[in-house]
């Protein structure tokens, strides 16, 4: 039986955690500028709902 080869393992391992570690850099780095545009959007979209479009003609 072949014995198992833990530095091998091990290296996986540690690319596994540095390829994690590099998503979520990038992930934070595309994020920051789109979060205060997320926190706008439904705001927006709630009030332009709830406002008519020309509040000077009357809706029928």
């Amino acid at each position: 039986m072949a014995t198992p080869n833990y530095s091998y393992e091990k290296r996986q391992r540690e690319l596994a955690k540095k390829r994690k570690a590099e998503e979520k850099r990038q992930r934070k780095l595309s994020g920051k500028p789109d979060e205060p545009d997320n926190a706008d959007e439904p705001q927006a979209d709630g009030d332009a709902a709830s406002a008519p479009a020309n509040p000077a003609e009357p809706q029928t």
